[in-house]
C-alpha cells in the first residue's frame, strides 16, 4: 500500500501535537523513576521578570534595636539599624531538541513533499498511524529526557556543568560551615550569636547510627526538626536514599507499627507503614539520591524557602527551527530559563546515616 506524501509543515504540526498524546500505545519505558523532588519543586515554582539580570532577594538574620534601661534624666541611646543583606543568584538557559531525518520518515514508507507546504492532498489512516508513531516515541523521548535531566539538576551541585544550575546539594551542604549560599557567607551570625545562614547538618563523622533498641535515628531526626523550626521554618519535604530509609524503617519495625487505630505490635504480618513525623509528614524514597551516590542520606527541606525560579514566559518553550538548506533534517526543540533559589537556610537539614541496607 503507497502512502501519500507530507509536507514539511505537516510534518511540524504533528510534531508540535505529539507532546501531549505520546502516552497512548508507547513503547514501555524501563527505567523512568519517581521524581518527588522535582514533583513538588515544580509545583511551588514562582517566577520573575525576563528584564532581571540576576535573581535577588532581601533576607535579615541580625537586629539592632532593643529596650534598656533608663531613670530620671539618663542619657538615652536612639540606634540606626541596618542589618538587610541580599541574597542573589543568576539564571540559567536550558535547551533540549530532537530531530527527524526524512530517511527515517522514507524507511518507515512516508515520501516528505518539500514544497513549500501547500499540499491539500489527504493522507491514509495508515499514514497517519506510523507517522504518530515515529513523533510520539521521539516526543515521549524528550518529555522524560528533559525532565529526568532537571530533575537530575534540582539535585547536583552545578560541577557537572557549569552552565546549568546549582541544585540542592549546592544549597544544603555538608559543610555549612565554610562557603557561601545564593552569595552570602555561611558565617553570618545574628546579635545572639546563631548562624543563621548555614543549614543544618549531621553527616560524614556526625552521622548517625541507628539502633532498633535505643531509637537512635528517630530521635534524632525529632530533634533536628525542632531546630529547623525554631527561627520559623516549617520544612514539609522529607526525602530520603534506600539505606536511610531502610535505617528508618528497622527502627519503626522494631515497635511494631502504627495504625487508624493506634500503635501495635506486629501480628507477624508483612507491613509496610508510611514512616512519618507528625507535623513533617512521610519520608519519602527518592531513587536519584542513590543514582548520585547519596544512598544513605536524609534531606528535610522547606519548600516555601527553597524553590525554582522560573522566568516569565520561559518554562519549557517550544521551538521549531527552520529546516536548514542544507540538511533535510526536521527540528524540535524546548528551553527552560531559571535556577534554584533559597531566601533561608536554617530551615534546611541533611543527614547522613552509618547503614547498609
Amino acid at each position: 500500500m503507497s502512502l501519500d506524501s507530507f509536507t514539511p509543515q505537516e510534518i511540524e504540526n504533528a510534531m508540535a501535537a505529539s507532546l501531549d498524546v505520546y502516552r497512548k500505545g508507547q513503547p514501555m519505558s524501563q527505567s523512568i523513576q519517581q521524581k518527588p523532588l522535582w514533583a513538588k519543586l515544580s509545583k511551588n515554582k514562582k517566577t520573575f521578570p525576563g528584564s532581571r539580570g540576576e535573581i535577588k532577594k532581601n533576607v535579615k538574620g541580625t537586629y539592632t534595636t532593643g529596650f534598656a534601661g533608663y531613670t530620671g534624666d539618663d542619657d538615652v541611646v536612639y540606634k540606626n539599624p541596618a542589618n538587610i543583606k541580599q541574597a542573589s543568584a543568576p539564571w540559567y538557559e536550558l535547551h533540549a531538541g530532537v530531530s527527524c531525518t526524512y530517511t527515517e520518515l522514507k524507511s518507515n514508507g512516508i515520501s516528505v513533499n518539500n514544497s513549500k507546504g501547500d499540499s491539500t492532498s489527504r493522507h491514509s489512516d495508515a499514514a497517519v498511524s506510523i507517522i504518530s508513531d515515529i513523533l510520539k516515541d521521539k516526543m515521549e523521548d524528550m518529555d522524560e529526557g528533559t525532565t529526568r535531566s532537571i530533575n537530575d539538576m534540582c539535585w547536583k551541585d552545578g560541577s557537572q556543568d557549569s552552565k546549568a544550575f546549582p541544585g540542592v546539594t549546592s544549597i544544603i551542604v555538608d559543610d555549612p560551615t565554610t562557603g557561601t549560599s545564593m552569595g552570602l557567607a555561611r558565617s553570618l551570625v545574628d546579635e545572639r550569636g546563631n548562624y543563621y545562614w548555614r543549614n543544618r547538618a549531621l553527616v560524614a563523622s556526625n552521622k548517625i547510627t541507628p539502633s532498633a533498641s535505643n531509637q537512635t535515628l528517630t530521635l534524632t531526626l525529632k530533634k533536628e526538626l525542632r531546630q529547623l523550626r525554631r527561627f520559623g521554618g516549617s520544612p514539609n519535604l522529607w526525602l530520603a536514599g534506600s539505606s536511610a530509609l531502610a535505617a528508618l524503617e528497622v527502627e519503626a519495625y522494631a515497635k511494631g507499627y502504627l495504625t487508624q487505630t493506634g500503635f501495635k505490635e506486629d501480628d507477624q504480618s508483612i507491613v509496610v507503614p508510611n514512616v512519618m513525623i507528625p507535623g513533617l509528614g512521610r519520608c519519602i524514597y527518592d531513587p536519584t539520591l542513590d543514582d548520585i551516590g547519596r544512598g544513605a542520606f536524609m534531606y528535610m527541606i522547606d519548600t516555601k524557602h527553597l524553590y525554582l525560579e522560573v522566568m516569565q514566559n520561559e518554562e519549557f518553550k517550544m521551538h521549531a527551527p527552520e529546516r536548514p538548506p542544507e540538511k533535510y533534517v526536521l527540528y524540535k526543540g524546548i528551553t527552560w530559563t531559571g535556577c534554584l533559589f533559597a531566601d533561608m537556610m536554617n530551615c534546611h537539614g541533611v543527614y547522613e546515616v552509618n547503614y547498609s541496607a
